[in-house]
């Protein structure tokens, strides 16, 4: 694989005429199929959009026998770290040893690890990623493949990082997280150093937020110091939310209140905050704060299933009106898995807590997950740019096959959307981020597939070889042993 710098973001489409099958655009504040629709892309934008199939001088894509869709947004990331524990971890193994050993790679092993991952994204029909990578190095790495690739990201080093958090976040004694101040505050400001370097980079493609770990694991001198690095870069904050029981119990014990009103508190939720997975939460107390600033839920379907037991709270979100985004979280690089998983996942909720129910429930729809994944992510970074098929809007787009074998019947179906319940991001066709084709005809379009493909497989064989080295793969412990 090319070296950082060798090669330069591929230049945009100057005209592109992308002819649909269907596409969903924008209509009234919503979000509208139309059939036989032409999309025209003119210097990484959409120019316009019209019913018809019509002719022209600019380049055309056929994809009359496609469902294109804007450009898919995962709300939620740790892409440098997804794929080494991924069918390890499931029996009950805990990830800590596979996180902390991407850190021990150099900088081209590493930016091999990011690539394979940021590949599997892409190839999915993501155009956007909130990354909150697992260390500096990692985000470094993020923002190479990044810049290189021409992907959008909004990206943060996670604090604190990944060779500190586990002693923080699984302590025994609050003393360590006292002691773990001044550490912490010095990682902020290297994660905000870095943020000035790459923020608005690559024509803006590329933007940098402030990235907390969670409330268990700072105190509030560690989150002034992430509100004022966020205000200074102007893009928001990332954070895991009440992810677990003892996240709640712990900010209880030392702060005397739950986590999204000691973030109220400390002016936390005066910037745009995307709040990953909310297990935790209780929605009659927790939502109308997080409502109240405009909070968004970075909703991760594939983890809740894998790790959570489908618990992620996506129904009681819907109907106390929280602006849902779909994240992949890690593991899962899938943006259209994940797209079937929160509808079947909250579905299944929704009938488990219906009878009973103590707040409001809403029955999430594959549309629902369609504007999680496109409206709903662009929404929570404040970009109406992004996640709409409309004029003015970025040229993020995707196209995807619904009537293949296995998702469809060989035929254009009449309600598309329901054979997404059905696809996967093998089904993706084509994808463009920014006017410029990621995905084309099923293919990487950015670098050499094969290549990336064969060093991720390698990479990972020399981790495995670790791995085993350590004992690790020997007597997992039980499930769930340290959630």
């Amino acid at each position: 694989m090319s070296g950082p710098g060798e090669r330069a973001a591929p230049a945009p489409e100057r005209g592109c005429s992308i002819e649909a099958g269907w596409a969903l655009v924008e209509r009234d504040g919503g979000q509208e199929l139309l059939r036989d629709a032409t999309i025209v892309v003119r210097d990484g934008e959409i120019a316009e959009v019209v019913a018809g199939h019509r002719g022209g001088c600019d380049r055309r894509l056929d994809a009359r026998g496609l469902l294109v869709l804007p450009g898919f947004i995962s709300g939620h990331a740790h892409a440098a770290i997804s794929s080494p524990a991924r069918g390890l971890i499931e029996s009950g193994r805990f990830y800590d040893r596979p996180l902390l050993l991407v850190d021990e790679l150099d900088d081209d092993e590493l930016d091999v690890l990011t690539a394979y991952n940021v590949f599997e994204l892409l190839r999915s029909g993501a155009t956007t990623t909130v990354e909150m990578s697992g260390s500096l190095r990692q985000a470094e790495s993020y923002a190479r493949v990044a810049r290189r690739w021409g992907v959008r990201t909004y990206l943060s080093a996670i604090v604190p990082s990944s060779e500190r958090l586990f002693e923080i976040w699984y302590r025994d004694d609050d003393r360590v997280l006292r002691d773990s101040v001044s550490g912490t505050l010095a990682e902020i400001e290297r994660a905000l150093a870095f943020g000035r370097r790459v923020n608005g980079s690559e024509d803006g493609r590329i933007r940098a937020q402030m990235g907390p770990h969670a409330t268990d694991t700072h105190t509030p001198e560690t989150m002034a110091a992430i509100l004022a690095g966020a205000r200074e870069l102007g893009n928001g904050i990332h954070i895991h939310l009440a992810q677990r029981p003892r996240e709640v119990e712990a900010v209880e014990r030392m702060w005397g209140m739950r986590p999204a009103a000691w973030l109220e508190q400390l002016g936390i939720l005066s910037e745009p905050l995307l709040a990953a997975h909310l297990l935790a939460a209780d929605p009659a107390v927790d939502f109308p704060i997080l409502a109240r600033h405009g909070v968004t839920f970075s909703h991760c379907p594939a983890m809740a299933g894998l790790l959570h037991g489908a618990a992620q709270p996506w129904p009681e979100a819907l109907a106390a009106g929280l602006n849902v985004s779909l994240g992949t979280d890690q593991l899962c690089n899938d943006c259209v898995e994940n797209l079937k998983l929160a509808t079947v996942h909250g579905q299944i909720r929704h009938a488990q807590l219906a009878a009973g129910a103590a707040v409001p429930l809403a029955r999430p729809t594959i549309r629902d997950a369609v504007a999680a994944a496109t409206r709903g992510g662009a929404d929570g970074l404040r970009r109406p740019d992004l996640g709409r098929i409309a004029p003015g809007a970025k040229a993020d787009l995707v196209a995807i096959d619904v009537s293949g074998p296995l998702v469809g019947t060989g035929s254009l179906p009449p309600d598309p959307l329901n054979n997404l319940l059905y696809a996967n991001g093998l089904s993706v066709r084509h994808a463009m981020c920014d006017g410029r084709f990621t995905v084309r005809d099923g293919a990487l379009a950015v670098d050499d597939e094969a290549r990336v493909v064969r060093a991720g497989a390698a990479l990972a064989e020399r981790m495995w070889a670790r791995l085993r080295a350590d004992g690790w793969f020997e007597a997992p412990p039980p499930a769930n042993s340290r959630g």
